[in-house]
């Protein structure tokens, strides 16, 4: 049996004292200085700005709504609406905004006193996914907004294709394709994320309870066509048992496209 390398890592809030810091890894200006002034007050011309360094790489924020007993959602910024009607599974567009901090807060749709998540995000430049995890109703797992970081970078000649686990009462899984010849995700955990690269191609995925020998049965399957030079992420969503769980929300995985 056939495994490919995966990297992963869990899924945590930055904390900060302020809020959640969406820098990760990532390197920020910390001067507050704003992009198109001088120390004076005065706006720089195109020449100052170029010998100063200061054109700003905007950030690219989504939001995703993975809490399957939670109703829709709406998502303000700095109290401005920027995303209404948020249904379970959707996966917004990226928004652009420039690096700084905002007051990110998620109330369920059409109460704006309904709040699910209020807190500062500091956001830096890069891409960021802000995915809604957990149950409402605690039954499985707690109810958590979520800061994953998005490397949209060219994989070259292959895909890249992260798995996000969302899933409150699923067990670790493994994902392979080939009726299990070839693991491509090994022991992935609820809120844990692992991300391959694999050459483009249509593909089975087989979503298992994961064992030492990645045989598990399949519990799902997804047809999907990874293009060469895209990055893809699959979130496992829903429940393995409906039937028990608050929600009527069956285990399923939901591919999206990040670049």
């Amino acid at each position: 049996m056939a495994k490919i390398h995966t990297r992963r890592r869990a899924l945590t809030l930055i904390g900060t004292a302020g809020g959640i810091a969406l820098a990760g890894c990532m390197g920020g200006s910390d001067d507050g200085s704003e992009m198109g002034g001088n120390e004076s007050g005065e706006e720089m011309s195109d020449d100052e700005m170029a010998d100063n360094g200061s054109d700003e790489t905007m950030a690219n924020v989504r939001v995703a709504h993975l809490s399957p007993d939670a109703p829709n959602v709406d998502v303000y910024v700095d109290g401005d609406t920027v995303l209404e009607d948020v249904p379970y599974r959707d996966v917004s567009d990226y928004l652009e905004l420039a690096p700084g901090t905002y007051t990110v807060m998620i109330t369920a749709a059409g109460d704006p006193d309904a709040v699910v998540f209020e807190d500062d995000l500091e956001i830096t430049d890069g891409a960021f996914t802000i995915a809604a995890l957990g149950e409402l109703s605690e039954t499985n797992q707690l109810f958590a907004p979520t800061v994953l970081e998005d490397d949209r970078s060219d994989p070259g000649d292959n895909a890249r294709v992260r798995l996000v686990h969302a899933s409150p009462d699923a067990p670790a899984v493994d994902v392979t394709v080939g009726d299990g010849e070839t693991v491509l995700f090994d022991d992935v955990a609820f809120g844990e994320a692992a991300t391959t690269e694999v050459p483009g191609g249509d593909y089975t995925l087989e979503v298992r309870p994961a064992t030492e020998t990645n045989d598990g049965d399949v519990v799902a399957t997804v047809d999907t066509a990874p293009e060469t030079g895209s990055v893809y992420t699959a979130f496992a969503v829903g429940y393995l048992e409906p039937d028990m769980a608050p929600a009527d929300a069956p285990f399923d995985l939901e591919v999206v496209t990040d670049a």
